[in-house]
């Protein structure tokens, strides 16, 4: 299957789990150790409602104050402006041109990427991050990556997991069985124990 046929399933993932999070859990940590879930809504928020949007119609970001490390659960009613943001970039990718040649995710005069790459860095971002905050605010994610999501999140990771370690992008593998379900194994690739569980009362940096 086509990944851009994906994306919007991909969104909606990410967006049921940022819906699900709770004024209280903000300040939770999150297995990315070095942010909270605050934080960790606000870089999501980012990449794939900025950052993501404008690399699909392969412009410039035009980013206004939403700047990574922004804090994004300042915003009125954040829920739902991410909600829009990300349902609007899943659009972007759905199309054919988006996934065509070369973009950027980190501005004008940066590097530019294989958009196909780009294409998997959000999917990456939606159901690995979303992974992320579910786990930290005791949501469940599992169950609604279908294998569909799941195959092609796994084999997006599997083709960059050595090359995203040797840059600091992911943690060490984490050994996963090898008749676990595909979801799991790719969050052992991507540095992620798929036994993690909040810990209340910890705020990140205790």
């Amino acid at each position: 299957m086509e990944p851009r046929s994906l994306m919007v399933r991909a969104s909606a993932v990410a967006v049921d789990i940022v819906r699900g999070i709770r004024d209280d859990d903000l300040e939770s940590p999150t297995p990315c150790t070095e942010l909270n879930v605050r934080a960790l809504v606000g870089h999501l928020a980012h990449w794939t409602g900025v950052r993501g949007h404008a690399a699909g119609l392969k412009q410039a970001p035009h980013e206004d104050r939403f700047v990574d490390g922004f804090d994004f659960t300042g915003v009125a009613g954040w829920a739902d402006a991410y909600a829009s943001r990300s349902a609007a970039t899943a659009l972007v990718w759905s199309e054919p041109d988006a996934w065509a040649g070369e973009t950027a995710l980190t501005g004008a005069g940066s590097g530019s990427m294989p958009a196909r790459f780009v294409g998997g860095i959000l999917l990456g971002e939606w159901l690995v991050h979303g992974w992320d905050l579910a786990v930290a605010t005791g949501q469940q994610v599992a169950v609604d990556v279908d294998d569909e999501l799941a195959a092609a999140l796994y084999e997006d990771i599997a083709g960059k997991a050595e090359t995203a370690r040797r840059y600091g992008v992911f943690g060490p593998e984490v050994p996963v069985p090898a008749d676990a379900p595909l979801f799991e194994q790719a969050l052992g690739l991507a540095g992620r124990d798929p036994s993690w569980r909040r810990q209340r009362g910890r705020p990140v940096g205790s």
